[in-house]
């Protein structure tokens, strides 16, 4: 199992992929539209970074619900790579 701190799960999480802190005390989806709490009294709101997250390691793991994600995680994935491409051979100019 890989652990990560904040920043680096933000950068590997993929779209339908799911992160949790040890104990499963913080869960996050990632979805084509952002990163959303998953379960808690933040249950389906946006994740907001905060102070308590910086210290937090997170495992990034599929489950059942990753499936319905799978078809959307290769065209977000594609147009994110082209936006950076983009972004860089603009800043070349």
């Amino acid at each position: 199992m890989d652990w990560f701190t904040l920043g680096n799960m933000i950068t590997r999480i993929r779209i339908g992929q799911k992160a949790s802190t040890p104990g499963f005390s913080r869960t996050v989806i990632r979805r084509p539209d952002g990163l959303f709490w998953v379960g808690g009294i933040w249950s389906g709101q946006v994740v907001q970074l905060r102070d308590f997250l910086f210290s937090d390691i997170w495992t990034i793991y599929d489950d059942e619900e990753t499936e319905q994600w799978l078809e959307f995680r290769t065209k977000v994935e594609q147009m994110e790579r082209e936006m950076i491409v983009n972004q860089y051979e603009d800043l070349r100019e």
